[in-house]
């Protein structure tokens, strides 16, 4: 059982790679999306993950599959798709998501025909939905950074982040913070969505932020749960998604986020916090 469970990290250096870049991404996405979740902001995470597309082509055809050049690219339309959103939002009446959700299918199709110019169908799914099993000490290098920033980051941001979850308008009148406390949030947003397409591409970038974060709120109720309980189940899934992906010879991004979506499935029924099983108990007792 030790061997089925360790043997790959032991005997191969690329699922060591994969296991320690999807373990730095899982120290830094989840707690993004737990501020996601409770701002109800998680879906607009999904167009700003498309969104990264077109620079990490940019990038593509510029230097080929170049590990700088790409993230470069990624991070600066990413935050270029982020400040035009907001820009569009406050001068004309359409709200933000619907602002995201033009530029993201602007974003994905620019990208996509982009990769198409130059590169081949592998580049191409390369792009989409990564390669997890392929990264190398850059990339390592590059993931572990960005852990590093986004901790510091969500430590310095802590009180004004979670005043604005609970009350944004009090925010702004007490303080003048809240503008680029929220830029702040979305350049780290950004960054951990350019370092999960490293690993997981595109499509899937967002999988790992998200679903375990949405996870946990079946399980606790504040943040001092919330955020450790979504690094713990981010971490699991990648475990769990890189073993199956080996032992069932599965594509590894998609085991990863189905796994972490596996993690939720079971958070939805079985959690004390509002699950489905518990929630149907507690009306049998009620009736009787």
């Amino acid at each position: 059982m030790i061997d089925f469970l360790f043997g790959p990290f032991v005997e191969f250096s690329f699922m060591r790679r994969a296991l320690v870049g999807c373990l730095a991404l899982s120290l830094s996405a989840p707690p993004i999306g737990v501020f996601l979740m409770l701002r109800r902001m998680s879906l607009m995470t999904e167009a700003m993950s498309h969104a990264i597309l077109p620079g990490a082509a940019a990038g593509f055809l510029v230097a080929g599959l170049s590990l700088p050049a790409m993230t470069l690219g990624g991070l600066t339309a990413g935050l270029a798709v982020a400040l035009l959103a907001g820009f569009v939002t406050r001068r004309t009446g359409i709200k933000e998501d619907a602002s995201l959700a033009a530029f993201y299918l602007i974003s994905l199709a620019g990208g996509v025909l982009l990769v198409s110019l130059r590169g081949s169908q592998v580049d191409l799914l390369h792009i989409l939905f990564g390669s997890v099993l392929a990264l190398d000490d850059p990339a390592l290098w590059l993931l572990g950074g960005i852990a590093t920033v986004t901790l510091v980051g969500l430590a310095a941001l802590y009180r004004p982040l979670v005043m604005e979850c609970v009350d944004p308008q009090f925010l702004r009148i007490v303080s003048r913070a809240g503008g680029p406390v929220h830029y702040a949030f979305l350049g780290l947003v950004v960054m951990n969505l350019v370092g999960g397409f490293q690993a997981l591409g595109t499509l899937l970038a967002v999988g790992l932020m998200i679903l375990p974060a949405v996870a946990t709120r079946f399980w606790a109720i504040d943040l001092a749960g919330l955020l450790p309980l979504s690094v713990a189940f981010a971490m699991a899934a990648s475990l769990i998604g890189l073993e199956l992906a080996y032992h069932a010879d599965l594509p590894t991004g998609p085991a990863i986020v189905l796994s972490a979506g596996l993690i939720y499935l079971g958070s939805l029924l079985l959690g004390p916090q509002g699950g489905l099983v518990r929630r149907l108990f507690r009306r049998r007792h009620l009736e009787a």
